[in-house]
C-alpha cells in the first residue's frame, strides 16, 4: 500500500479515482439501507441493467453516455415501480424483461457504434481510473439530491418502506413517495455505474447496508454506517488493486464481499457465545 500512498500525491488521476470512490460510498450508503430494508435488490438490479441500452442509445447518436443512463434509470424506476405498486403479480416478470431488454438494446448499439467504445465498455465493467473532474462535479452533484431529498422526506421514506398501510392510514401518498424513492435508487445506480460498471453495482449498493443493519437498529445509524463502510471499501479496494494492476472495480467488490462474510461469521460466533455463557446477575443479598 505503500507504493498507491506514494503515487496518490503524485498522480492527479489518482486523487480523482479516490474522491469518485467516497462520492460513490455516500450515495450507495444513503440509498443503499432503504434498498435493504425495503428488499428491493432485484428490483435495482433491473434498473441497473436497463440503463446499457440508454448508454448505448446516447452514444451511438452523439450524446453523453451518462445522460443516457440516466433517463433510462428513472423511466426504468418508474415502470417498474408502478407495475409493483399496482400489478404487483407481473413485478417479477417486468424486471426481467427489463434487465434482458435494456443489455440487448445496449449491446446492439454497441455493435453498431463505430470503433470499439473503451469508454462504453467502462460504464459496463466499471474503470474508476479514468473519472474526469467534470464527472466528479456530476457525482457530487447527485450526492447532494439524494442527501437533501433523504433528509426532507425522511419520515415519509422511512413509513413507505416499513409499512405502507401505516403509511397510508397517516395520510401519506405512498405511491407518489415509492416512486420518488425509486428515482432515488435510480440516481444511485447512475452514481455508481462509473466506479464498479453496471454489473456490480448492486453489490455495492447493498452490502454496506447488509452490513451496517447487523449493528444499527434504526435506519438513520445504518445510513451513517453504511455510508462509512462504502467510502472504506472504496478506499481499501482502489488502494489493494493498484500494486498488482488489477480491475479496480472488481476488488472494491471483494472487500465489500469479504467483509460481510466476516462481519456475518463474527455475529453469528457471538450470538452462539452469548447463547450457552449468559451473563448472570450478581447476587448482592
Amino acid at each position: 500500500m505503500t507504493e498507491f500512498y506514494q503515487a496518490l500525491l503524485a498522480h492527479s488521476f489518482l486523487q480523482y479515482a479516490l474522491l469518485a470512490g467516497l462520492l460513490a460510498g455516500l450515495g450507495c450508503g444513503v440509498m443503499g439501507s432503504f434498498v435493504v430494508v425495503k428488499r428491493i435488490g432485484f428490483l435495482a438490479g433491473g434498473i441497473a441493467h436497463s440503463v446499457l441500452g440508454g448508454m448505448g442509445a446516447a452514444l451511438y447518436y452523439g450524446f453523453d453516455p451518462t445522460l443516457g443512463a440516466f433517463i433510462t434509470a428513472i423511466l426504468a424506476a418508474l415502470i417498474i415501480g408502478l407495475v409493483s405498486f399496482y400489478n404487483q403479480e407481473r413485478e417479477d416478470t417486468l424486471i426481467a424483461a427489463l434487465w434482458a431488454v435494456g443489455m440487448a438494446v445496449g449491446i446492439l448499439y454497441i455493435t453498431k457504434t463505430p470503433g470499439y467504445n473503451t469508454e462504453l465498455m467502462s460504464y459496463l465493467f466499471g474503470n474508476i481510473l479514468i473519472v474526469s473532474p467534470r464527472e466528479l462535479w456530476m457525482m457530487g452533484l447527485m450526492d447532494i439530491i439524494l442527501v437533501s431529498m433523504v433528509g426532507l422526506f425522511f419520515k415519509q421514506f422511512l413509513a413507505v418502506s416499513f409499512d405502507e398501510e401505516f403509511a397510508a392510514l397517516r395520510g401519506i401518498n405512498v405511491p407518489f413517495f415509492y416512486l420518488l424513492l425509486l428515482c432515488l435508487v435510480a440516481v444511485s445506480v447512475v452514481l455508481l455505474i462509473q466506479v464498479v460498471g453496471l454489473i456490480l453495482v448492486i453489490a455495492l449498493l447493498t452490502l454496506p447496508a447488509a452490513i451496517a443493519g447487523q449493528y444499527m437498529r434504526t435506519i438513520g445509524g445504518m445510513i451513517v454506517l453504511a455510508s462509512l463502510l462504502g467510502m472504506a471499501f472504496s478506499a481499501l479496494g482502489l488502494s489493494l488493486s493498484y500494486t498488482p494492476d488489477l480491475p479496480p472495480g472488481a476488488v472494491i467488490i471483494l472487500v465489500a464481499a469479504g467483509s460481510y462474510l466476516l462481519s456475518l461469521l463474527a455475529t453469528r460466533l457471538f450470538l452462539r457465545f452469548k447463547t450457552r455463557f449468559p451473563s448472570t446477575p450478581k447476587n448482592h443479598s
